[in-house]
């Protein structure tokens, strides 16, 4: 047994996780969670318009992670991963952020491609499915960018048959199209319009017709299965592999779109940084739902393990 950390650093939250990785005999991996937390820091706010990380968002993440870094000490990790996607891909001045990362964690992060974070996320998404539910289609939808990727699990390991990550998630599709608060049917028909557009190069790139599952991870989608279960509050343990029909995915988007910010953050499940982005990310949600669901996929799993748990199978 390893106990072991890992870090994601998105566009719009930066995540840990402490566990513990049992591997057996046969190889077979298993992990018992011992901290796990979430903050939203937006580092990549501005970044679309800009092509520079804001000292303001970098401040943040390295409060957040000077408090992470305590939490390693107090847990005994012995082995630490943390990895930055699209946000830091994007930035020029991304050497003053690693710079900051390296001081304060004494390891060095990594710029991971898209294809290798929506593989660890497939990973990580896929260890509690049954196999015989495969070929499992896996969607990470994060701050900037959007990873699909496709394949199998033989209940030990995940095979990847194919991956893309493309450019459009909830800040990025925010800020470039979701001005007005709600957005307009015009900024609407717009954000789809552009979210099509870029997500055509992730459906040319992996065959989605071969999926029998399909998995959404991350916040946009969990926050959108616990608004889908009217849950009073959000509930990790309520949300996870839970079931929901891509009608009522169309009747949440819908309604979030009709709502102002305060409505928004008043409901129940609904984190506070993510209030101003929910409606971009709801967007590329349905726009995958309406794709998926022309070549027969029906509902849509969500899977509160991600990345995360991928990054910490992968130490051990």
């Amino acid at each position: 047994m390893a106990r072991v950390a890992a870090i994601d650093c998105g566009t719009n939250s930066i995540r840990l996780l402490v566990a513990d990785v049992t591997t057996s005999d046969s190889g077979e991996r298993w992990l018992r969670d011992v901290h796990r937390e979430m903050r939203v820091v937006r580092l990549g706010q501005g970044v679309d318009a800009t092509g520079e990380l804001r000292p303001e968002a970098v401040e943040r993440t390295r409060a957040a992670l000077v408090d992470y870094a305590n939490v390693l000490r107090r847990k005994g990790a012995e082995r630490v991963r943390m990895v930055a996607t699209s946000a830091t891909r994007d930035a020029a001045n991304k050497d003053a952020f690693f710079d900051m990362t390296r001081e304060v964690l004494g390891v060095e992060a990594e710029v991971i491609s898209g294809d290798e974070e929506a593989r660890l996320s497939f990973t990580g998404a896929v260890s509690d499915l049954d196999a015989d539910e495969g070929p499992f289609l896996v969607s990470d939808i994060g701050g900037g960018s959007t990873e699909l990727v496709l394949g199998t699990w033989d209940g030990v390991r995940g095979e990847v048959e194919a991956a893309r990550s493309v450019d459009i998630g909830c800040v990025r599709l925010t800020e470039r199209c979701l001005h007005t608060d709600p957005p307009t049917e015009a900024e609407v028909e717009e954000a789809v319009r552009v979210t099509g557009d870029v997500l055509a190069e992730a459906f040319d790139a992996v065959p989605v017709d071969r999926a029998r599952t399909w998995i959404g991870v991350a916040g946009t989608v969990t926050t959108l299965v616990a608004l889908a279960k009217e849950l009073p509050r959000y509930d990790p343990q309520e949300i996870h592999l839970a079931r929901i029909g891509l009608d009522r995915v169309r009747e949440v988007t819908a309604e979030l779109l009709t709502l102002g910010h305060d409505e928004r953050a008043a409901l129940g499940p609904m984190h506070p940084g993510r209030v101003d982005v929910i409606c971009g990310g709801a967007l590329v949600v349905r726009t995958l739902a309406d794709h998926l669901e022309s070549r027969g996929v029906t509902e849509l799993v969500a899977s509160e393990h991600d990345i995360l748990d991928g990054l910490a199978f992968s130490l051990a």
